[in-house]
């Protein structure tokens, strides 16, 4: 089905100066975060620092500056045009403005890409990642890595993994590791970026809104491309399985092709997983009906499996890191809402005389209702899709959203850059009248961390608690009430008739 995407009146009304001013006022936010990063960045040898210590430095000030008003910049420019860019190619051109200074910014907002480092050195010097943690593996640079992740073993697959040690082999050293990776993150963006045209038309949302929502963000330059993170690749994946399906439905070649991207994705982060439930509706071609899905949603599946078995035994590191996922909650910030509801439940039990203990509770409860939100968002889009199989891409595509949405929000460990999962999607389905429900969380999320990787959310741990377990209430209030009011509503429609 064909969709004609009428011009957004929101943008016509606005002068041209404006996106003027948001494309170099954007451009001099990422000059200022670039040098903030060369200044007091993520930079080697300064893993056990943090805001205390990045204060007391001679540079300490100037870093600070530079990183709030370049993020209020990068951020205040994206927000200004969330109604679109003037034209699509204005929105790529703009975006990939703002990534010039970043490509050359060391890492910053994170050191993750100094655990991927350790972890391609320990798999290319014949150590088992998932057994054995990079501080013991003999990793040289494992200074450069956080302290809490020296010792936990990766929870990336095999595809990451070869990534990594092909990234160590290439560069020689930690430089030239670390430009490898960032490497592997620009190629990420990149086919996201083309394939975020084509999911977008068939979604029927303009192109030069999803392009400026999706590429511009914050969150894609700072942490996707300066920070060097896998996610780049994880989306870049996604995206293209996913237009694959769009583009060529019920077409076996093209079922277990997708397959393999979708593979090989979740061998990259296992959060790719939500999305194939979505992706086997996307695969079929004509009439929705049970025979249908297990024959296209089957073969899809077979592709996904298929890659993911063949790569274990190619790394021949088997399935060991589905056992590292569990280490990934290690870490307690109230940026998570479930962790932030354990932490206000701990405060009254601590103030009653209880003692603490709820935040694994309030993790394992949310995971279940995970479970219960992905079950119902899949039958939704499948319910509407026998109704109306015409709106395939949209439906489909919109449902992986959300649930890449559900999985961020209910997940045990939130950062930044995790906004950026659904970011993609939703900005490729989602009418002009619901974004800001992504956008907003997006912007919040930018300013969330320092240059050198330290999370703010670890000097505001009880009012960032109670703040979001608070909003968690709110929501959840809300969410009732417009459940009520449309069972309502339709018990009065189905009575008139």
């Amino acid at each position: 089905m064909s969709h004609t995407v009428a011009p957004d009146p929101r943008f016509r009304s606005e002068p041209p100066a404006r996106a003027r001013s948001a494309r170099w006022g954007g451009l001099a936010g990422a000059v200022l975060l670039t040098l903030a990063g060369w200044l007091g960045g993520a930079l080697p040898g300064d893993a056990d620092g943090g805001f205390g210590d990045l204060w007391r430095s001679g540079r300490g000030p100037a870093v600070l500056a530079c990183w709030l008003v370049g993020t209020g910049l990068l951020v205040g420019c994206w927000w200004a045009l969330r109604a679109g860019a003037p034209s699509t190619r204005w929105a790529y051109l703009t975006a990939g403005l703002w990534l010039l200074p970043l490509l050359v910014a060391p890492p910053i907002g994170s050191r993750d890409a100094y655990s991927y480092a350790c972890q391609g050195w320990s798999y290319a010097a014949g150590r088992d990642p998932y057994t054995t943690g990079v501080a013991a593996a003999g990793c040289p640079w494992v200074d450069t890595v956080a302290p809490i992740w020296r010792d936990t073993p990766a929870p990336y697959g095999p595809p990451f993994l070869l990534l990594a040690a092909l990234a160590v082999t290439l560069g020689g050293g930690l430089t030239g590791t670390i430009v490898v990776l960032r490497l592997y993150a620009v190629a990420g963006v990149l086919l996201a970026a083309l394939c975020l045209p084509g999911l977008a038309r068939a979604a029927g949302v303009p192109t030069r809104r999803a392009a400026w929502l999706a590429l511009a963000c914050p969150l894609v330059g700072v942490h996707l491309v300066a920070g060097a993170h896998n996610d780049a690749v994880l989306l870049g994946l996604l995206l293209l399985g996913l237009l694959v399906l769009v583009r060529l439905p019920g077409r076996p070649a093209a079922l277990l092709l997708a397959g393999v991207l979708f593979g090989l994705a979740v061998g990259v982060k296992a959060t790719a997983v939500v999305v194939l439930p979505f992706a086997a509706l996307l695969a079929v071609a004509g009439r929705y009906n049970g025979r249908a899905l297990l024959r296209d949603g089957g073969l899809l599946v077979v592709g996904a499996l298929g890659t993911l078995v063949a790569t274990s035994l190619l790394s021949g590191l088997g399935p060991g890191w589905l056992a590292g996922l569990a280490r990934s909650g290690d870490t307690r910030q109230w940026t998570s809402p479930p962790t932030a509801v354990g932490f206000v439940v701990d405060y009254v039990r601590v103030w009653t005389g209880a003692g603490r203990g709820a935040v694994p509770v309030a993790r394992a409860v949310a995971l279940v209702l995970l479970a219960v939100v992905l079950v119902a968002l899949w039958w939704w889009a499948w319910t509407t899709l026998r109704r109306q199989p015409a709106d395939r891409p949209r439906v489909a595509l919109l449902g992986a959203g959300l649930a890449l949405a559900a999985t961020v929000l209910l997940s045990p460990v939130f950062h930044p850059w995790y906004a950026t999962w659904p970011l993609f999607l939703l900005a490729a389905t989602a009418p002009a009248a619901r974004t800001r429900w992504f956008v907003l969380p997006c912007a919040v999320a930018s300013v969330l961390t320092l240059p050198d990787g330290t999370s703010l959310a670890r000097y505001t741990k009880a009012p960032g608690a109670v703040v979001m377990a608070a909003l968690v209430v709110v929501l959840a209030v809300t969410g009732v009430r417009a459940a009520l009011h449309r069972a309502r509503a339709a018990e009065r429609s189905s009575g008139q008739g």
